[in-house]
C-alpha cells in the first residue's frame, strides 16, 4: 500500500477539513494524507485556502517572513510568488477558486480527477461540506416569510449531486460528507432529502458500491442499509473536545471492497471525550480589548460610555435573589474599575496567547504557537453606544445565573426599539456565550450581529473577535483568515473545526492500515495455497540472500 493517499477537497471554505487531515501522523512520524485538490468559490476563502496550502509546504516550520507578517513586523503581507515560486505554483496548482455545478469547473475537475487516479489509483480519500444554506434550520426559518422563495427551486438543494457525481468519477476508498443538521428533516419536492442523498452516495459509480457509516452510531459494524436511522450520523462536536455545541451530520462513505476484511474495530469512529471544554478554556487568557464604538471611537470617549454603562445598569433596580445580586454587582464593580484605567486596545495587543489549566493539553498544543507574539485576525467591531449597556447589563446577568438573559430579563429601560421585542420571536435576541460551558454554535452569521456572541466578559462589553470565534472553531493561532472582518467572520463560521477533523482523520487512516494488513493477508494466503498446488502462476519472492526479487 502506497505511504501517500491522496485528498480531493470539495467546497472546501478556508480549509477546516483538509487542515485535519494534513496534520495527521502515521507510527513513523510521516504524514500519509496529501491534499491533490481543494476547491472553493468564494474568493477571500479561497485565498486563505490558498495561503495555507502553500504555508504546509514548508516541512521544517513555517517561514520567517510569515511570522513578521503576523506578528506585525511586516506591514503587507510578503509576495510569496517571488520569494518561494516553487511552492507558491504547488498551492496554486492544489487549490481552485471554482464555481461547483458550472460546466468549467466539472471539466477542469474531472481531468485533475483522471490525473490523480493514473497516480494513485482509487487508493484516494474524497472530504467536502456542500453549501446548506437551504437545509438549515435557521435558513429554513428565514425563508418561511419570504413568499417569493421557492425551496424547490433553490440550486443549493442539489449541489450535493455535484459531490456524488465527483465521488462516481473518483471511486476513492473513503469519502466524508459534511452538513447541517437541518438535511435529517429538509424536504425537496415533498421527498426527505436525507434519504435521497444517501441514496445517491451508496450508488455512486454502480449499485451499492459504498457502504455508509456513522461515526457516532452505537452500532459501528451496521452501515446506512442495515438499518442505521438519520440521528445515527449526528456529530455533537462538544463531546469530542470541541468547545462549542456545533451538530453536523457526517457521513462516512467506505467502498465495499475496502469493506470487505476489515473488523469492527477498523471501521471509523469518535469515541467520547472525558472533559468537556468551555468556552473559557480556548479565550480566557487573551488579551483584554475594549469594544469599538460604531461613530466617533476614541480611547477617551469609549471610556466616558463604558462608565456610564455601568452607573446606568448599577442604577437601574432589577429584581435579582440575593446571591445574584451579590455576584452581579461584583461584576459591574470590577467592570467600572477597569473602564477607570487606560482603555484596553481594540488591536494590535501583544501577548495574550496562554491558556487556562483547565484547556486538554492536546487542544492546548494543536493550537498554540510559541513563535507568536501578537495574535491574528484579533480586532473587535463597533457597536452603539447604548448596545454596550446591554451587553454589559448581559454578561453581569450571565455570571450571576449562570445562563444568558431571553427578553423578559431585561429590564424596560434597556429593551431596544423593535416592534417584535416583546412578542417571544427573538427572546434571545442578545446572547452572551457562557464562559463555563461550550459555545453555541459559531456560524457565518457571526458577520452580521454581535449581539448572539456576546464575549462572557462584561468588562469588555463587547462581542467575540474573529480570532476568539476561529479558537472556539479550533483553528491554530497561526491559520491566518484573508478579507475584511465581515468576510473572515462567514469563513470561520462555514468551516468544520480542524480539531474535529484530526480526530476523523485519524479514524480514516485507521481505515486504510487495516485494509493494507488485510490485502497483504490475502495475498500470503495466496502464495501459500500457490505453493502447495501445482500451478503456472509466477509470484515474485524475496531470496534468502538478497533483497531483490526472483520468480518461482
Amino acid at each position: 500500500m502506497t505511504t501517500i493517499v491522496p485528498i480531493v477537497d470539495l467546497f472546501s471554505g478556508p480549509g477546516g477539513l483538509a487542515e485535519g487531515f494534513a496534520q495527521v501522523c502515521d507510527s513513523d512520524g510521516h504524514r500519509p494524507f496529501r491534499i491533490a485538490l481543494s476547491v472553493e468559490m468564494e474568493r477571500t476563502a479561497y485565498r486563505t485556502l490558498r495561503l495555507r496550502a502553500f504555508l504546509r509546504k514548508f516541512s521544517d516550520g513555517l517561514p520567517s517572513e510569515y511570522y513578521d507578517f503576523l506578528n506585525r513586523e511586516s506591514a503587507l503581507e510578503p509576495d510569496w510568488a517571488q520569494l518561494y515560486p516553487k511552492k507558491w505554483q504547488e498551492a496554486c496548482t492544489e487549490t481552485q477558486c471554482l464555481k461547483l455545478g458550472t460546466s468549467s469547473a466539472s471539466v477542469f475537475v474531472r481531468e485533475r480527477i483522471q490525473e490523480i487516479r493514473k497516480v494513485y489509483g482509487n487508493t484516494t480519500v474524497l472530504v467536502g461540506g456542500p453549501p446548506c444554506q437551504s437545509y438549515s434550520l435557521v435558513g429554513r426559518a428565514r425563508n418561511a416569510g419570504n413568499t417569493s422563495y421557492d425551496p424547490d427551486k433553490d440550486p443549493r438543494q442539489s449541489l450535493y449531486q455535484e459531490f456524488v457525481g465527483v465521488l462516481a468519477e473518483l471511486q476513492p476508498a473513503v469519502a466524508i460528507m459534511e452538513n447541517v443538521k437541518g438535511m435529517l428533516s429538509a424536504r425537496h419536492e415533498d421527498q426527505p432529502v436525507f434519504s435521497s442523498v444517501m441514496e445517491a452516495l451508496c450508488n455512486a459509480g454502480g449499485i451499492d458500491r459504498y457502504r455508509l457509516y456513522g461515526l457516532t452510531s452505537e452500532r459501528p459494524n451496521q452501515c446506512w442499509r442495515q438499518g442505521l436511522k438519520p440521528q445515527d450520523f449526528l456529530v455533537r462536536s462538544e463531546e469530542h473536545g470541541v468547545p462549542q455545541s456545533r451538530h453536523r451530520i457526517f457521513v462516512i462513505c467506505i467502498r465495499n471492497d475496502v469493506v470487505n476484511g476489515l473488523s469492527e474495530d477498523a471501521l471509523p469512529r469518535l469515541e467520547k471525550s472525558a472533559t468537556v471544554v468551555c468556552v473559557k478554556d480556548l479565550i480566557g487568557g487573551m488579551p483584554q480589548l475594549r469594544s469599538r464604538l460604531s461613530q466617533n471611537d476614541q480611547d477617551a470617549l469609549w471610556q466616558r460610555v463604558a462608565q456610564d454603562s455601568c452607573k446606568s445598569v448599577k442604577a437601574i433596580q432589577i429584581a435579582l435573589g440575593k446571591d445574584q445580586r451579590r455576584a452581579f454587582n461584583r461584576e459591574l464593580d470590577r467592570a467600572f474599575r477597569l473602564t477607570k484605567g487606560p482603555a484596553p486596545p481594540f488591536r494590535g495587543a501583544k501577548g495574550g496567547l496562554e491558556f487556562p489549566d483547565s484547556c486538554p493539553i492536546a487542544l492546548r498544543e494543536w493550537i498554540f504557537d510559541k513563535t507568536l507574539t501578537e495574535l491574528p485576525n484579533n480586532e473587535t467591531r463597533g457597536h452603539m453606544a447604548e448596545d454596550l449597556t446591554r451587553y454589559l447589563f448581559a454578561a453581569a446577568f450571565a455570571c450571576a445565573y449562570a445562563r444568558s438573559p431571553r427578553a423578559r430579563d431585561f429590564p424596560p429601560a434597556l429593551a431596544p426599539k423593535h416592534s417584535n421585542w416583546e412578542t417571544g420571536k427573538f427572546h434571545d435576541r442578545f446572547r452572551v456565550q457562557l464562559a463555563n460551558r461550550p459555545s453555541t454554535t459559531i456560524t457565518s452569521h457571526i458577520s452580521k450581529d454581535g449581539h448572539y456572541f456576546i464575549h462572557p466578559d462584561p468588562a469588555q462589553l463587547r462581542s467575540l473577535t474573529v480570532r476568539e470565534a476561529a479558537r472556539l472553531q479550533t483553528f491554530p493561532d497561526n491559520y491566518f483568515f484573508h478579507g475584511g472582518r465581515t468576510q473572515q467572520y462567514v469563513q470561520v463560521g462555514n468551516a468544520v473545526p480542524p480539531f474535529l477533523a484530526f480526530q476523523i482523520a485519524k479514524r480514516v487512516w485507521n481505515v486504510f492500515l487495516h485494509h493494507g494488513r488485510a490485502k497483504l493477508a490475502n495475498r500470503m494466503r495466496t502464495l501459500i495455497k500457490a505453493r502447495k498446488e501445482p500451478s503456472t502462476l509466477r509470484f515474485p519472492v524475496r531470496t534468502k540472500t538478497s533483497n531483490a526479487l526472483r520468480t518461482e
